[in-house]
């Protein structure tokens, strides 16, 4: 790894003139950062990981070996990406007719502390809620809910996550995290901490 300026990067990644990285960051090989991107504080981005110039990356987030985070997407704070998983920002794409210009580009947010499975697809203009879980090789069609375990293809719930990801299950309106000891309440189909 080489410290440039507040982060650091391997020597074969390919960062852009423009980029905008913060302080402790790390940038592993192969990497691409586009001109205009913008990382936080603290990320560690791994292999051949590409952030194109309008993607917007929190601080403290984590994306693992080969994922591209395109034009569109937004990963707030302490995110986690797992490996390969695909961010898609195009809902109709045809090669023959280009459609790669910012207002052809849907945005997809996901939200503070949730995790993204290995190999799950996230298809553009979805938002992702705080401290959901998309379990490995989910592939997610519509919004999801805070706090939200979504699998399977199309992804459906199968239950609901603590801010640490564990599993809490509710016997009433009111859960505790078995491993935190963190309490949550249950109200509209939406899960929050008390």
């Amino acid at each position: 790894m080489t410290k440039t300026k507040n982060y650091s990067a391997h020597p074969t990644c390919c960062i852009d003139e423009g980029a905008r990285i913060g302080q402790g960051t790390q940038i592993w090989h192969f990497s691409h950062i586009f001109k205009g991107a913008r990382i936080g504080r603290d990320c560690k981005l791994g292999q051949n990981v590409v952030v194109h110039a309008t993607a917007k990356i929190g601080d403290n987030v984590k994306i693992q070996n080969n994922v591209s985070i395109y034009d569109g997407v937004i990963l707030q704070d302490d995110v986690f990406c797992g490996p390969a998983c695909v961010f898609t920002n195009i809902l109709n794409p045809r090669a023959a007719i280009p459609r790669n210009d910012l207002k052809h580009y849907k945005k997809t947010i996901v939200e503070r502390g949730a995790t993204i499975g290995a190999n799950a697809t996230i298809l553009c203009g979805v938002t992702i809620g705080k401290y959901a879980l998309i379990g490995a090789g989910a592939v997610v069609t519509k919004d999801v809910k805070d706090h939200t375990i979504m699998i399977g293809v199309p992804a459906k719930q199968k239950g609901w996550a603590c801010e640490c990801g564990e599993t809490i299950k509710f016997s009433s309106n009111k859960a505790r995290c078995p491993s935190c000891q963190q309490e949550y309440k249950k109200a509209g189909g939406k899960v929050s901490k008390l």
